[in-house]
């Protein structure tokens, strides 16, 4: 199974792809996904280190991505990250496993930091 190190799952492009641009250029190897179920589609063929969630998809609301990711790979740790988000869905995504919750804007340093967290786990 091919591993990558981080999977970006956010329908606003532009936010995507630049932060996946910002983390790549601190080390971190990423793949995004503008749609749910085309994420959940890669999930089952690759294994990654790090999923950064989006709550709000065109496809499927991303706490049914969240659930189904833990299905796959329950191991795989999730960040929501959400511009959106209220206390209710911080609460239900702790609740299915979520590793963190945090809303838009993020600091590059923190997801850095979270990403550099999973990796001592996983060593």
């Amino acid at each position: 199974m091919k591993h990558r190190d981080c999977l970006i799952i956010d329908d606003e492009q532009r936010f995507a792809n630049m932060l996946a641009k910002r983390l790549s250029l601190r080390g971190c190897e990423c793949e995004v996904s503008y749609k749910g179920l085309d994420a959940l589609n890669l999930i089952a063929r690759k294994r990654f280190a790090l999923v950064l969630l989006d709550l709000h998809l065109p496809d499927i609301y991303g706490v049914e991505v969240l659930a189904r990711i833990k299905e796959i790979s329950p191991k795989t740790p999730v960040v929501i990250i959400t511009g959106h988000g209220s206390e209710e869905d911080r609460k239900i995504c702790i609740q299915q496993g979520a590793h963190a919750f945090m809303n838009k804007p993020v600091g590059i340093e923190d997801l850095i930091g979270i990403w550099t967290q999973v990796r001592e786990m996983s060593a």
